[in-house]
């Protein structure tokens, strides 16, 4: 983990675009590309998202600032305070069942199930959880000809 100080540098250099990168437990790779911006500690390191493209449907609410919390510090979104108490790991939560991918590394319990309050899951609004054995989170310039 890179760490929200240095991303948010990196990322006040230019406009950069995330991307997430998802493999299941049956080892299916998906991805999803948003453009983005984040603030600073005086925002909690806000997130505020605009999907561009992708092979997974969105699981993360777009062009609403999502602000950065982990169980010691609850963010300012409502209905989020919960979250981080409830949940293993750091993330811009909006809502507790949307997703998690700096949860507890588990494995599957029989049947592929999983305690999804701990592990690794993608939940879109209108879907399945996808329960998940690896994550990367990625971000680069939206104009690499500039950085050649």
């Amino acid at each position: 983990w890179l760490g929200l100080k240095k991303i948010y540098s990196i990322a006040n250099q230019g406009n950069y675009i995330l991307r997430i990168e998802l493999q299941d437990w049956r080892g299916n790779r998906r991805h999803i590309e948003y453009t983005f911006s984040l603030g600073g500690p005086g925002t909690n390191y806000s997130l505020q998202l605009s999907r561009m493209s992708g092979s997974i449907p969105n699981a993360l609410p777009e062009h609403t600032e999502l602000p950065f919390s982990t169980a010691d510090r609850a963010g300012d979104t409502a209905g989020a305070s919960s979250c981080p108490e409830n949940r293993l790991g750091g993330w811009w939560h909006s809502e507790c069942e949307e997703t998690n991918l700096n949860g507890k590394y588990v494995t599957p319990r029989s049947r592929g199930r999983l305690d999804r309050g701990k592990g690794l899951y993608w939940k879109p609004k209108k879907g399945r959880y996808y329960l998940l054995k690896s994550t990367k989170i990625m971000i680069h310039p939206t104009d690499l000809k500039n950085f050649d």
